[in-house]
């Protein structure tokens, strides 16, 4: 029934049918309030500094927009770098140290992202917390050198290199009529990222087998599609969901299947069952004046 929900809020968000654009239509006043109440809100903000250079990594929208892996992407290229997430989906609250030379909790703890950051990326600090301006001071403390923000566009009282990932939708209207958390307000500096233009996804599949049935938990995960080898079925379950031994082992009694396709993100909370996996890789090629803006950013910040 969850999964169903998720689904239908996802349609309705990105590819509303014709009931659906009536019903978004009637929620209209309150997109307005919401819209209005988001403005106010960074109006009355006055960015903060903190001693340390602050990227974030953003879009306007809700659900996925890749950010994870950009994130890692531009993380590679800087010494001793901070990864500042909220933690969504993690069964833990406040701020925790996720990653400090080696990994500190579990995925239980962290969240997904936050844990896929920590296996990926050697050179990180991981950090999850609610209060990302704690996080910030922590990352400070603990000698990193800045610090990504994953998903700070809103974090109006942070002053940061706002990289914002563009995200196409035919709903152009705010919650709850449409898929917008936030407009690009005016006065309000951002850079625009835009696949094909600022980085290139490149996909492989390690361990693929005959029979793969694709099984994921991410937001939006017909994203998916322009990537996927043949696949014998697609089950799709809530963003951030953690997945049980016996629903997935049922998943391959029922359809036979030699493997089951899954994304780094999913990796994270599976990999411990030791069933049969292929993995979906994604690594981003970044376009070079990217990655000079962002390190002239954060050299200039430094100084």
């Amino acid at each position: 029934m969850k999964r169903s929900l998720v689904q239908w809020g996802e349609s309705y968000l990105y590819h509303p049918s014709r009931v659906q654009k009536i019903f978004s239509y009637m929620l209209l006043p309150l997109s307005w309030i919401y819209c209005l109440l988001s403005f106010i809100r960074y109006r009355l903000s006055t960015p903060k500094k903190f001693g340390i250079p602050v990227v974030s990594v953003g879009n306007l929208t809700v659900g996925g927009s890749g950010k994870t892996p950009l994130v890692i992407a531009l993380a590679s290229h800087f010494k001793r770098p901070a990864i500042v997430l909220r933690g969504y989906g993690r069964k833990s609250k406040g701020m925790i140290a996720v990653k400090d030379g080696t990994i500190l909790c579990d995925t239980l703890m962290s969240g997904d992202e936050a844990m896929l950051y920590a296996t990926t990326l050697s050179n990180a600090v991981v950090i999850v917390s609610e209060k990302r301006e704690l996080a910030i001071i922590e990352a400070k403390c603990r000698g990193c050198t800045m610090v990504f923000l994953d998903d700070g566009y809103g974090k109006h009282k942070i002053d940061k290199l706002d990289l914002l990932i563009d995200v196409e939708t035919p709903n152009t209207f705010c919650l709850p009529s449409g898929a917008y958390r936030e407009k690009l307000w005016s006065g309000k500096k951002v850079i625009m990222v835009r696949e094909g233009e600022s980085f290139t996804r490149h996909v492989t599949v390690l361990n693929p087998t005959s029979c793969m049935i694709l099984v994921t938990a991410i937001a939006r995960p017909e994203r998916l599609n322009p990537y996927l080898p043949e696949v014998a079925e697609k089950i799709y379950f809530e963003d951030h969901h953690f997945f049980t031994l016996d629903e997935l082992q049922g998943i391959i009694r029922r359809t036979g299947a030699t493997s089951l396709l899954i994304t780094q993100k999913d990796f994270v909370k599976i990999a411990h069952f030791n069933l049969t996996l292929s993995v979906l890789m994604l690594s981003l090629e970044l376009d070079e004046e990217l990655i000079t803006t962002v390190k002239d950013y954060v050299y200039a910040t430094q100084d």
